[in-house]
This record gives structure tokens, C-alpha cells and sequence, in this order.
């Protein structure tokens, strides 16, 4: 039997587990999935202990994503974004890779959104990062707003800067928000804004009808931003769907299966109910 699995802390809230069990069933695969919560200061240590431990992969969440870069080898576009959220124990040293970025542009894919012309990143956190270099990869030209414009200004210059990208990146301040969606053809919130309460980090006179909008953020599922979104014409993804597919990736890397979306996708969604 596989054993795969996640750490983070805290981390018994994780939807993870019945997404990929899911799959595994699904194919008939023997595997488990389990959950892993090291001390605060342990991700690289919890790493090492799962190599020791015959570990066939794992994800990793917060606050671990940038600590265990010490304990792998990061691929180029984990490197490139600075955190590690799937790691691969089949190579010598481990590899580290980065499925958020990969999980955004499979979950646009999915909604038929053209990922092309001008994008709008909220936020220059991790989850910013990951959106911010995902489609500037793609050739994607990328605003990125945040409330510390000097912390925008410095991740687009990152962007720019690195060999592998064919797209381009600027910084802004919030308060630019509202200009530099005018002309934009996709937006990302990559805050926790609207996570558990009813707020938009994006006012709704900004919005458009020419606008797809996907909100990272899955609980609720409908956030004020998608809301919103909705009744000015726009295409929208909820969260859940960038959780599902960075999932897919990395159950595609660990097994070498095209896996089973749509029995992960109703295990995730049952658990979001």
C-alpha cells in the first residue's frame, strides 16, 4: 500500500483526505491518504521523517510551504514562486513543486476561460505568488494589486525578472483597483478576504460584464466578490474549483493516473456542504 498525505498546523480541517481517497477508490489503487501536524517550526524535519518513513508523497500547506524548501529539490516554478506545496519521494533528493499555480490555470481551463490578454491578481501573499508567476507563464499581462504597494511592486518585478516568463507584470496599490480593472479580462482574488464573512476586496462598480472571476477563497463557496461578479455579467469560479485541481495534479504526479475529477470533485464538495 501507498501512503501519501499532508502536513500543515493546524491541519484537522483539511478536505485533502476524502478528495483523494476518492480517487483512489475510484481506480482501484492501494492507497491512503493521511494528515500529518508537525510543530510549528518541524516542516523540513517532518519531510525528512516521512522519507525515513517510506512516505510516497505529500502536500504541504501552511505555515510549512516555504520551510520545507530546505528538505527538497524545487522545481523551476516552485522555486520561482518560493513555496513547495506537493513534494515527490520517488527522486533523490525529493522534489518540490507548486500546484497552486497549476490548479488556477486547470480550474479557468475548465470553465472555458480563455487564459490570455490582462489579468488583475488581489494580493501578494502565497496564493498571489502562485496566480501572479501561473499566468505570466502563460503570457498573461498582470496587474497585481495589494495593500502594501511596495510588496506588489517587488512580486511583479520578480515576474518580469525570471528567464522562464513570457508575460509581464506591474504593481499597484488597493487603490488602483477600480483603473486597472477597466481594461482586464480575468481577476484573482488571491486574499482571505471574504473568507467566513460577507466582503468583497474588489468594489462592485469596478466589475464587469467582460470580466471571468475566480475567488481562491472556498468557504463560503459564493463569496460577496462572486456575488457580485455574478450580477455584473462576469464568468465566475469559486474557490473550491483551484482546491480540486491542485489536488488532480498532484494525484496525476504521485500515481501517473489521470485522475478520477469528478469523484474527487464530489468527495471535496460533500465536505464543503
Amino acid at each position: 500500500m501507498d501512503v501519501y498525505g499532508l502536513i500543515g498546523n493546524p491541519v484537522g480541517h483539511s478536505l485533502s483526505p476524502p478528495m483523494h481517497e476518492a480517487g483512489y477508490e475510484q481506480l482501484g489503487i492501494d492507497a491512503r491518504y493521511v494528515t500529518f501536524e508537525p510543530p510549528e517550526d518541524g516542516g523540513a524535519e517532518a519531510v525528512r521523517s516521512a522519507a525515513n518513513l517510506g512516505v510516497s508523497g505529500l502536500n504541504v500547506t501552511i505555515p510549512f510551504k516555504q520551510d520545507v524548501l530546505d528538505a527538497v529539490e524545487p522545481d523551476d516554478l516552485a522555486a520561482r514562486i518560493g513555496a513547495v506545496n506537493t513534494i515527490d519521494f520517488s527522486t533523490d533528493p525529493p522534489t518540490g513543486h507548486n500546484t497552486d499555480a497549476v490548479g488556477l490555470v486547470r480550474a479557468l481551463e475548465h470553465h472555458d476561460v480563455s487564459i490570455s490578454g490582462r489579468a488583475v491578481v488581489v494580493g501578494a501573499g502565497g496564493a498571489g505568488r502562485a496566480a501572479a508567476f501561473g499566468l505570466a507563464d502563460r503570457s498573461v499581462t498582470v496587474d497585481i494589486a495589494n495593500r502594501t504597494t511596495e510588496k506588489a511592486t517587488a512580486l511583479a518585478e520578480e515576474v518580469t525578472s525570471a528567464d522562464a516568463v513570457s508575460g509581464t507584470a506591474t504593481g499597484h496599490g488597493l487603490d488602483a483597483i477600480e483603473e486597472i480593472l477597466a481594461d482586464a479580462d480575468l481577476l484573482v482574488n488571491a486574499t482571505s478576504v471574504g473568507m467566513e464573512e460577507d466582503r468583497s476586496p474588489v468594489p462592485a462598480e469596478a466589475l464587469h460584464g467582460d470580466l471571468a472571476v475566480l475567488d481562491a477563497v472556498y468557504s463560503p463557496l459564493e463569496t460577496r466578490l462572486l456575488k457580485d461578479a455574478q450580477a455584473a455579467g462576469a464568468t465566475t469560479v469559486d474557490g473550491a474549483w483551484m482546491l480540486l485541481y491542485q489536488g488532480v495534479e498532484a494525484f496525476e504526479r504521485w500515481t501517473g493516473e489521470s485522475a478520477p475529477v469528478g469523484a474527487m470533485n464530489d468527495a471535496l464538495r460533500g465536505g464543503l456542504e
